[in-house]
C-alpha cells in the first residue's frame, strides 16, 4: 500500500468534513491508502501547550508522515484569505525536508472551507500552494471535466476542493462539494500510483 497524507487544521469541523471526503477519493484507487492527520492549535502564550495526543480526531502529524507519504492533500479554513496559523506553523518547520528534497516530485493538492461565498477561498488555496511549490511538489487541481465544477453553487474551484458553510451545520457538505473533494483525492492518488509505477 502507498500512503497519501491528508493533513489539515479544522476549528468548526468543515475542513475535517472535506478531509474525510478526500480520504474516500484516495482509497477508491487500488493500492492507495489515506493517512489522516491534523495539527495542534497555536497560541500567543506558552503557558498551556497542546497535549501530545488530541482528545478526539486523527493524530497530530509529524514530519516523518510527510517524508513517508507518496502524495499530500493539505487543508485549512480560510483566515482573511490565507491559511490558518497552525498549518502555517507546521509547514514553517519543514526546512529539513526541503534541504533533502524529500517532497520533490510528489503530487499535492489543497482544500479549504469558509463561512461566506466570497470569503477568500481561492486566495487561501493559492497561499497553501506556495510552500508546496518551494518543496518541488507537483500541484494537482480540479479540471472542468468534473461536471460538478460547472454546476456547483457552493464550494468547488479549479484550485482545489472547498466548502461554504454559510451559517449551516459546519460539516454538512453539499453534494457537489462532496463529489469534487472525492474527485481531487482520486486525482492525487491516481497520479501518485502512476508515478510510483513508472519509477519502479
Amino acid at each position: 500500500m502507498s500512503d497519501i497524507l491528508v493533513l489539515y487544521y479544522s476549528r468548526q469541523g468543515s475542513t475535517a468534513a472535506l478531509a474525510r471526503q478526500l480520504c474516500r477519493g484516495v482509497e477508491s484507487i487500488a493500492g492507495m491508502r489515506a493517512r489522516l492527520r491534523t495539527v495542534p492549535a497555536v497560541t500567543t502564550t506558552t503557558s498551556a501547550p497542546e497535549p501530545g495526543v488530541p482528545e478526539q480526531g486523527p493524530p497530530y502529524a509529524t514530519y516523518e508522515d510527510l517524508a513517508e507519504c507518496d502524495g499530500l492533500l493539505l487543508g485549512s479554513p480560510t483566515r482573511f484569505g490565507n491559511m490558518a496559523a497552525p498549518l502555517k506553523y507546521f509547514l514553517d518547520g519543514t526546512s529539513g525536508l526541503w534541504l533533502t528534497g524529500a517532497l520533490a516530485g510528489k503530487p499535492a493538492a489543497v482544500f479549504t472551507s469558509t463561512q461566506s461565498l466570497h470569503g477568500g477561498q481561492e486566495s487561501t488555496l493559492l497561499s497553501m500552494m506556495l510552500p508546496l511549490l518551494h518543496h518541488g511538489m507537483v500541484l494537482v487541481g480540479i479540471p472542468y471535466t468534473e461536471r460538478g465544477l460547472s454546476e456547483t453553487r457552493t464550494g468547488g474551484s479549479p484550485y482545489g476542493a472547498s466548502h461554504v458553510a454559510a451559517g449551516g451545520p459546519p460539516d454538512e457538505l453539499s453534494e457537489h462539494e462532496r463529489e469534487l473533494a472525492s474527485a481531487l483525492g482520486r486525482r492525487v492518488a491516481a497520479l501518485a500510483e502512476r508515478l510510483a509505477r513508472s519509477a519502479g
